[in-house]
């Protein structure tokens, strides 16, 4: 059985607020493989972490993201909303799964740059649909590409030599076991997110997924560590 990795979906959401370090940190310590985060620019075109374009529902200030500075965010947020700098340098070694909502061409270079800048390029991999993945191939041809599919059919062939993915990125009630079995043998990864229950998380390993994303980081590790054969 192919050993899953564990997914944690904007860190530990469940205990800590999405997308800032504390949470990253508390993924990791509950046994995370890898963080997804999501990434926008501030106006000034600093990447930080958050999903919304803007800080209303985590941070009740109704302010679009693209419309304030990365001075005036971390004001608004007494410094709750990391620049990914930061979170690049806070989770160590753990690999960093990039989610791009809202990306633009510039956008993609921008963040692109930041990874590059900080040496991160081996420890992190891009998931977004293909308009997003082809511009991050095109600002990295080395880039890890986790391509988001939302249809059983298969991509095109073009697509998938244009974007070169290592992984396809599935919504985890769309994957069986015959899909699962087809990506491996076009000789790529599955990634299925976000699965919360056990159920659903065992099902999926028995699938044989490679990576799940969760917002149940422990319950998941704990399942993955039962279905390891001793």
């Amino acid at each position: 059985m192919r050993t899953v990795s564990v997914v944690a979906h904007r860190g530990d959401p469940y205990r800590v607020r999405e997308n800032t370090l504390p949470s990253l940190r508390s993924a990791i310590e509950r046994g995370a493989d890898a963080v997804e985060i999501d990434v926008r620019l501030t106006r000034d075109r600093v990447p930080v972490l958050l999903h919304d374009d803007s800080l209303k529902r985590l941070w009740d200030h109704d302010r679009p993201l693209a419309r304030l500075t990365h001075a005036e965010v971390a004001e608004l947020t007494g410094g709750g909303v990391p620049a990914l700098r930061d979170a690049l340098l806070a989770v160590g070694a753990h690999r960093l799964m990039i989610d791009l909502p809202g990306a633009t061409e510039e956008s993609v270079r921008t963040v692109v740059g930041t990874v590059r800048e900080y040496g991160a390029g081996e420890r992190v991999y891009y998931c977004a649909g293909p308009a997003t993945m082809l511009a991050v191939r095109a600002a990295d041809p080395s880039a890890e590409i986790a391509m988001t599919w939302t249809r059983s059919a298969p991509p095109r062939p073009a697509l998938l030599e244009a974007v070169r993915p290592r992984w396809l990125n599935y919504r985890f009630g769309l994957l069986d076991e015959e899909l699962t079995d087809r990506v491996h043998k076009d000789g790529m990864l599955v990634s299925a997110w976000t699965a919360d229950t056990r159920r659903s998380m065992r099902r999926l390993i028995g699938y044989g997924v490679d990576a799940i994303t969760t917002n149940r980081v422990d319950v998941l590790h704990a399942a993955v560590l039962r279905s390891t054969p001793a």
